[in-house]
């Protein structure tokens, strides 16, 4: 039973990326190279943040909700976007379209986090006699980011490549991956602020990750059409 449900939270947790690669024509372009790419670029972004975080917060001795800590984190936390330019506009890609690129880059970013973040707790917690729902929750939590890795390497694509854009969707743009890129404070206040339990914390990074995909989406197709 305990090895049923490892698997079963690992497919919940890893299973959308790979669903994702082989539904969409990402598996037809064969854009797994870049995806790779971006994961590791991930992990080097990852390790940057990591020394950040150890050299300039301070351990607290409580888990309240410290909102100089807090601002700190999310600033910190922009180190994700600079590393998404890096891998939207720097990598060689293969020759492929800015709509398959930004896609293998933001799947590649959510894939490498899912594993970083994830796979230990799972691979440890999963598998014990107890059953509980903290990791079935934390692989709806792994398909929230995933939407959300991909909007927002969705809007990094029209901010840092797409030069021809309407002006009037400018701001939006921006406004939309400020959201997006501070997500995880906004989490964190939710958690340690309001103190939201953690399935409810689940539930609203579901239901922004589906508001965000959707206007990200919309975003993108307003801009690829021929301007007048």
């Amino acid at each position: 039973m305990t090895v049923f449900h490892f698997f079963n939270c690992a497919i919940l947790t890893f299973g959308p990326h790979a669903v994702y690669y082989s539904a969409t024509p990402l598996s037809e372009y064969d854009t797994i190279g870049t995806s790779v790419k971006a994961a590791f670029v991930y992990l080097g972004t990852a390790l940057v943040k990591l020394v950040c975080l150890a050299t300039f917060l301070k351990v607290s001795e409580n888990d309240s909700f410290d909102p100089y800590q807090e601002l700190l984190k999310a600033v910190i936390g922009f180190i994700d976007v600079a590393g998404l330019y890096f891998a939207l506009t720097q990598l060689t890609h293969r020759n492929i379209s800015q709509n398959h690129k930004f896609q293998a880059v933001g799947l590649g970013w959510a894939f490498a986090d899912s594993v970083l973040h994830r796979l230990a707790p799972l691979w440890v917690g999963a598998r014990g006699l107890e059953f509980t729902w903290d990791y079935i929750l934390q692989g709806l939590e792994a398909n929230a980011n995933l939407l959300l890795s991909l909007s927002l390497a969705a809007l990094g694509s029209l901010m840092w490549i797409r030069k021809n854009k309407p002006k009037t969707l400018i701001p939006i743009i921006y406004a939309c991956a400020g959201i997006v890129a501070t997500m995880p404070s906004i989490t964190s206040y939710l958690m340690r602020g309001l103190e939201w339990h953690f399935p409810k914390v689940v539930g609203f990074e579901l239901f922004t990750s589906l508001v965000m995909a959707f206007i990200s989406w919309q975003l993108f197709a307003a801009c690829q059409r021929p301007s007048t």
